[in-house]
């Protein structure tokens, strides 16, 4: 066992350490307060507008639409662009590892992500229901008709435009993709000194920004090419290839509930050996379910409607059915230690982690207890979040529940974290509340097996 954990630890080690993980990792936890703002907005707009419209509160969802309209700013400034954020920041943690200028690396990386972006705008008016007549007439005037899906539209073109589905959470990959390409570009020609330099008498400020003039213009190019030869080549935009053949494929394989599954033990063993699991899988968990939760909250702003959210499970369905007091459902833990446990250094403990085990913190129970490299608690541990998770997952993908669309703070308490996390479900609460339940009676046998053991043998 020892010899088994040691190689563990020092395997994990290094991929908790790799620094093109750790830069992915940090990035996303940099979005935070903007991915939470955003989120807020849309949940406010849930409770103003969605649910009393829902009912029948016509008048009252009139009466606030001013806040409903700053709700929609605050959305469209933070989770409706965030891959513009996201390549500045992944430029920056990057440029931060290869040790070079990071606030030109985070502009250089951000405007690489731009250049690759289409740079017009169509809109598509369709005429199904306007006359033959009138339809060539607007053909004589000049005006583009196009046929999609056989019904003819109107198309119109503005230059100069972004978007959204390539600035929003869609446009992660290609940002992400394109971030690591300019600063590949950018930190080998500065570690070459392919750079202008300036007396020494130059004010620090100014020879740094002229040290990035090169490398910075020479990576922007490089994706600028990069982006018009893949137009060349296919006709589709860089952001549309990444997004059809390695996003969508991508995150359609961690839709499974094999995946889902899988991910959720190995964050437990992790945790087992003493690592945090939730860090070291960081960039899985963010880079993949955590896109799934941005879409998620993009599409059901844009149609209202929870039926046509495209990812059942996304990175916020961990947390509200899987981590009810933290990893392991240790609430659950907390509670059967309560009610059958005879060890006074178990209760002790317990009563100083519940009040932080409501609020999903629970190292007092992981290393006081302890669970670490504890064989007592260990099946219980490793078999309590995929249990949860799978009852979850098919409670959301048989429709009993709805997907988790909106990111809530992990501090929420359990119950209620599912139920601000679907936009107010009720039965997303209970389905979270059930899993306590479950998690107590798998629990249980385990404490019951501890109170015949001395605790100096533990």
């Amino acid at each position: 066992m020892s010899h088994f954990s040691d190689k563990f630890m020092e395997i994990s080690g290094k991929i908790g350490s790799q620094r093109h993980l750790v830069a992915i990792r940090d990035s996303f936890i940099a979005m935070m307060p903007i991915t939470m703002a955003g989120s807020i907005a849309v949940l406010l707009n849930v409770f103003l507008r969605d649910i009393p419209t829902s009912i029948g509160w016509t008048d009252f969802a009139t009466a606030m639409q001013p806040i409903i309209a700053i709700n929609g700013y605050v959305y469209f400034g933070t989770i409706g662009i965030m891959a513009l954020f996201f390549a500045f920041i992944f430029g920056y943690n990057l440029s931060v590892m290869h040790k070079v200028n990071p606030v030109a690396g985070g502009i250089i990386s951000f405007a690489s992500f731009i250049s690759t972006i289409p740079q017009t705008l169509t809109i598509a008016t369709p005429l199904e229901d306007v006359k033959v007549s009138v339809v060539s007439a607007l053909k004589d005037l000049g005006l583009t008709i196009a046929k999609t899906d056989g019904i003819a539209t109107l198309e119109t073109s503005q230059w100069g435009a972004i978007d959204l589905k390539y600035a929003g959470a869609t446009g992660l990959f290609t940002a992400l993709i394109i971030g690591f390409l300019s600063m590949f570009v950018y930190a080998s020609l500065t570690k070459r000194n392919i750079t202008i330099k300036l007396p020494d008498s130059v004010p620090p400020a100014v020879n740094k920004a002229f040290a990035a003039i090169i490398p910075g213009t020479v990576a922007i190019y490089a994706c600028a090419g990069l982006a018009l030869l893949v137009f060349s080549l296919t006709g589709s935009a860089l952001s549309d290839l990444v997004s059809s053949y390695i996003q969508r494929p991508l995150m359609g394989l961690s839709q499974g509930v094999g995946s889902v599954i899988l991910l959720t033990f190995l964050v437990q063993l992790f945790w087992f050996f003493g690592l945090h699991g939730h860090n070291v899988l960081a960039p899985v968990m963010d880079g993949i379910y955590g896109v799934a939760l941005n879409e998620n909250t993009a599409v059901y702003e844009a149609t209202k409607q929870i039926s046509e959210l495209p990812w059942a499970w996304t990175r916020g369905s961990f947390d509200a059915y899987a981590q009810m007091g933290g990893s392991g459902v240790t609430l659950a833990l907390i509670i059967a230690i309560f009610i059958f446990s005879k060890r006074e250094e178990h209760k002790t403990i317990a009563k100083l982690a519940s009040p932080m085990g409501v609020f999903n913190i629970n190292e007092p129970i992981i290393f006081g207890m302890p669970i670490v490299l504890n064989p007592t608690f260990a099946i219980p541990w490793l078999i309590v979040p995929p249990v949860c998770v799978t009852i979850a997952y098919f409670a959301t993908v048989a429709g009993l529940i709805p997907p988790v669309f909106l990111a809530v703070p992990w501090i929420t308490p359990p119950g209620l974290y599912a139920y601000l996390a679907t936009g107010g479900s009720i039965m997303a609460a209970l389905v979270s509340l059930f899993n306590v339940f479950v998690a107590f009676l798998i629990w249980t046998p385990f404490v019951l097996s501890a109170n015949k053991v001395k605790a100096e043998d533990t």
